[in-house]
């Protein structure tokens, strides 16, 4: 079994009381709280999908008593693109190809290729001390189009695309050297105890029926992965059952509402837009099924970002609060986390990513079988 405490980069978060739960108009109590490693930084990336998730894989083997390990989110990036860009040229084009993915297609990075620590894998080839795609990516697509562009495709356009990745990312590593032992990236994953079927992809939404699986239409989901469709009460209630019960949760949903504070670490959904609503407590509306469904309707919730929920906290007023730990560093008055509303999560929650342990028994059974 593989043991080490990365000291040097990473720490077993816990937040505490008196500090980052304090903010003017804001007091947080924490209620429950999930052990997880520390908050990273996507930089100028698109690849929030890679960290959130990343986060929670770190967080699950700390919950299955590993200790902290850092893993490479760049490992998951360099193995994903080859699919993304293989499924744009099939398509003739007519798809997206961005930086863009979900959380599921890290599990997919996992189950076919494997894991890697962050130090065997930083994929910033390139120098710089931050994460910066702005190049790869204009590289990667006008590479793409270009053989798109001429309709006779040959068979080794996929050896240009890996070279561009390499350059940029660095070459995928096969074998590494790891406290003593040779791994390859799928020996490690094995010998961490990960295993891809646990986790189940959960979402929300009245145009398909309950209870049924059903690809998000959402530009990211290029790879047509499934949800599990639950009313939003049930959907709430596993995130609730999950941060109570030691499991973290993974978060695809909406942050462009103004509401959203991350330099401030809170996000609510006040009563008519009033502003000021991240300075001050105030109402906030009921976020009902077929609120939630119109916003996914006129484009008002798209899944923009991905983050990592760890806990709950309520203010001095009780209202309920998720503890949400973010990927653009170590910012804001709560050290990257933001705690956001119940309701807000309500409205902007496009999907959840939780250890099928999580669940309740009979959602279990349903969303497994």
């Amino acid at each position: 079994m593989i043991r080490r405490l990365l000291l040097n980069t990473l720490f077993v978060f816990l937040l505490p009381l008196d500090g980052l739960g304090q903010d003017e108009g804001f007091q947080f109590d924490v209620v429950a709280e999930v052990p997880t490693t520390s908050v990273k930084n996507q930089a100028r990336t698109g690849t929030c999908w890679s960290f959130a998730t990343t986060s929670f894989i770190e967080t699950e083997l700390i919950r299955q008593g590993k200790d902290p390990l850092n893993l490479s989110e760049m490992f998951f990036v360099r193995m994903t693109y080859p699919q993304k860009a293989d499924n744009y040229v099939r398509l003739h084009g007519n798809t997206v190809f961005g930086p863009g993915s979900l959380g599921q297609d890290v599990i997919r990075v996992i189950r076919r290729y494997g894991v890697v620590p962050e130090d065997v894998y930083p994929g910033r080839r390139y120098g710089a001390e931050l994460h910066d795609h702005s190049e790869l990516h204009a590289v990667l697509t006008g590479a793409i189009d270009a053989v798109i562009s001429r309709r006779q495709v040959s068979p080794v356009w996929p050896d240009a695309v890996g070279g561009i990745l390499d350059a940029y990312l660095g070459d995928i590593p096969t074998e590494f050297e790891y406290e003593g032992r040779t791994y390859t990236p799928r020996s490690f994953a094995d010998a961490l105890g990960i295993v891809p079927a646990d986790f189940v992809e959960l979402t929300s939404f009245s145009h398909h029926p309950f209870y049924t699986w059903f690809a998000l239409e959402i530009p990211d989901n290029w790879a047509r992965n499934t949800s599990y469709n639950v009313p939003l009460d049930e959907l709430m209630q596993v995130m609730d059952r999950a941060l109570e019960n030691g499991f973290s949760v993974a978060w695809d949903g909406d942050v462009s509402e103004t509401s959203f504070c991350h330099s401030k670490g809170v996000a609510v959904w006040p009563v008519d837009g009033r502003e000021g609503a991240c300075d001050t407590r105030g109402p906030e509306t009921h976020v009902t099924q077929e609120l939630r469904q119109r916003g996914f309707d006129n484009y008002t919730s798209s899944d923009d970002h991905l983050m990592h929920l760890t806990g709950i906290a309520r203010d001095q007023d009780g209202t309920k609060y998720y503890i949400t730990k973010n990927s653009w560093g170590v910012t804001g008055v709560k050290a990257g986390y933001v705690f956001m509303s119940e309701e807000y999560v309500r409205a902007k929650t496009i999907s959840i990513l939780v250890h099928a342990d999580a669940l309740p028994r009979s959602l279990k059974d349903r969303a497994t079988d």
